[in-house]
């Protein structure tokens, strides 16, 4: 991506001195906040649609986690095609063909074939996000690193801020369904961004990365991996189950759908507001000062989301999460960032993020059981829970200042 970002993935990082945080605007944030806008404008409206092609409560929920799912499934495979294509042209590869899928989910008649489809576009955001997350590690030195990743992490939020409000205008002039092709609008958007805004990348392609070498990085790392990469994984779990719970329980209390993608877009605006202050916190005072307190948010208001059973309810616990989520915004990729090691960034990153979206991937799995087996009040009760775990772990391995290091024992 440009004269410092070859072909292969290997950047060259920048000297604290000579980095601009301006200088990752155009190749990192705009194209994330396209692609982010593009699947969250589709969550709210997933679980609504499954239903009306037939799906009940916790088949809905299992639809809606397919996105998650296609993620976990393509992170290893990811890895390869990013050192093989390099991160500019991985990220058009993603965009391109998310866009054609959520496409092919418009036009769904049975519920597999939405469950195809989302499955590829989950695929493609595995090959986009490590894309970035990668580059980011490489370019961005130490010292403006949580800044920088919690603006991408403010992208993030931005797009689950305009994703769902173009979602709710249209579900609500044109039908829920129409929701499908503003999503695969702004995939589109993204990957012809990258194609004509952003430097083309410069180098010789590489063969592809041997997933032997992730392996190999992997059981180099496990102490991390185990310790604090399974504390990011229950942050990452949570937040899945957020993005999945509130408009399963809206669905489940009777909100409409563009009533849903509305709060729920409302609440993105209020995450959205907050990012870049934790970034501040995370350079100034260590890891620990914002993943522990949003961990802890987290496990309140899921335990509080049972008992919103109207509209100001719904909207007040809907508020809160997203209060409690942007404490900690960028924080995740943050502790990869920090944990890789510099000559193998991506090989670790791959495996760190596999296991993170095993968490994505498990929150829709784990809902859709326990709301069959108990209720999906107890399966929000079980989130709360395993968000205190992973505070717990927080407070355990992290150190009180400065970057995450690898633990020594665990």
């Amino acid at each position: 991506m440009g004269a410092n970002c070859p072909d292969n993935g290997v950047v060259t990082s920048s000297a604290p001195s000579s980095f601009s945080i301006r200088s990752v605007v155009l190749p990192i944030f705009v194209p994330s906040l396209l692609f982010t806008s593009g699947e969250a404008s589709l969550l709210p409206i997933l679980p609504a649609t499954a239903e009306k092609l037939g799906a009940d409560l916790p088949m809905a929920g299992l639809i809606a986690g397919m996105v998650m799912l296609g993620t976990l499934l393509f992170d290893i495979p990811a890895a390869s095609v990013v050192h093989r294509f390099g991160e500019r042209r991985a990220m058009i590869l993603g965009s391109s063909v998310a866009t054609v899928a959520i496409m092919m989910a418009a036009i769904s008649t049975q519920l597999w074939m939405l469950a195809l489809a989302m499955l590829a576009a989950g695929m493609m955001a595995s090959i986009f996000g490590l894309a970035r997350h990668g580059y980011m590690a490489e370019m961005v030195p130490l010292s403006h690193r949580a800044r920088a990743l919690s603006m991408l992490g403010g992208t993030f939020r931005g797009g689950a801020f305009l994703g769902p409000l173009a979602g709710a205008w249209v579900a609500e002039v044109y039908g829920a369904q129409q929701v499908f092709w503003v999503g695969a609008v702004f995939c589109a958007i993204a990957g012809i961004f990258l194609w004509v805004a952003t430097p083309a990348d410069h180098g010789t392609e590489s063969a592809p990365l041997k997933i032997r070498a992730v392996l190999s990085v992997a059981k180099q790392e496990h102490k991390s991996l185990l310790t604090l990469g399974v504390a990011a994984a229950l942050l990452n779990m949570i937040r899945t189950a957020r993005g999945l719970g509130l408009p399963l329980w809206a669905l489940a209390i009777g909100l409409s759908p563009s009533h849903a993608s509305l709060y729920i877009a409302l609440a993105g605006g209020l995450d959205f507001a907050l990012f870049y202050s934790s970034g501040q916190v995370m350079d100034r005072f260590g890891r620990r000062a914002v993943a522990i307190p949003t961990l802890v948010g987290l496990a309140i208001t899921f335990a509080f989301l049972p008992f919103s059973f109207d509209d100001p309810t719904f909207l007040t616990v809907a508020l809160l999460m997203s209060l409690a989520n942007a404490l900690g915004s960028g924080v995740v990729m943050v502790l990869g960032a920090d944990l890789a090691p510099p000559t193998k960034r991506n090989e670790f990153l791959a495996s760190f993020r596999l296991l993170n979206d095993m968490g994505n991937a498990a929150a829709p799995q784990l809902i859709s059981l326990l709301t069959v087996l108990l209720s999906l009040s107890f399966a929000f009760f079980t989130m709360s829970g395993l968000s205190v775990l992973g505070a717990l772990l927080m407070i355990r391995y992290l150190p009180k200042t400065g970057p995450a290091v690898a633990p020594k024992h665990f």
